[in-house]
């Protein structure tokens, strides 16, 4: 299977990853701390449309509500293909727990991937950020989302994600973290931002931060 297979390269990045971060100290009490919590796969699918709806449902609130709302989604488009979704009348999907303007986004989303057959593993970041920001109500963050969580990719970070820039803050204590400060972060971490990203994430999540001795 696909994902089992995907799972596999995807421990090998991490532990190369994380003899890569453990130089900076930040890094290397997080990997400490959470290592054993990361889980890179568990957002993935191989239906790029409800990947992206999911992804339009987080988009400005809060990650508990954004869990709620899709465990309904799915269970409303369970069994349906892209042009009954497409048919569902908005008012339904609206009941959710979604705005009007989100609803719209989702069917942009389906009627784009009912239209096109892109093979975005063949694409580079930027292109997959290119095709993607074509359809109205995918954005910079949420192409950034999909790169890291359905294609795996291993170099993202997004300096729009508010979640990743607090932890960072916090964990890094900097209060005026200037583009030239977080730039300085992101090139240490390379060739591995995403993983640096995952672990700020499980780190806002679980409520461990570094504190300096």
């Amino acid at each position: 299977m696909q994902k089992k297979r995907t799972n596999e390269q995807l421990k090998n990045t991490i532990r190369n990853a994380f003899d890569h971060l453990k130089n900076d100290e930040v890094m290397h009490f997080l990997i400490k701390n959470l290592a054993s919590k990361l889980d890179w796969s568990n957002r993935f699918s191989d239906d790029y449309a409800l990947s992206i709806s999911n992804l339009i449902i987080e988009q400005q609130i809060s990650f508990k509500a954004a869990i709620t709302i899709k465990k309904r989604y799915q269970n409303l488009v369970k069994n349906l293909d892209y042009n009954q979704i497409l048919n569902l009348e908005n008012d339904e999907i609206q009941k959710i727990g979604l705005s009007f303007r989100k609803v719209d986004y989702i069917k942009n989303t389906h009627a784009f991937f009912l239209k096109n057959t892109i093979r975005f593993n063949d694409l580079s970041n930027e292109e997959v950020i290119k095709e993607l920001t074509k359809i109205k109500g995918v954005g910079e963050w949420t192409a950034q989302m999909f790169l890291i969580f359905n294609l795996f990719r291993q170099d993202i970070f997004s300096k729009k994600d508010l979640a990743l820039i607090n932890s960072l803050k916090k964990n890094y204590n900097i209060r005026d973290l200037t583009i030239y400060k977080l730039q300085f972060l992101i090139n240490k971490w390379k060739p591995y931002s995403t993983i640096a990203s995952l672990l700020l994430w499980e780190s806002v999540e679980r409520g461990v931060f570094f504190k300096k001795a």
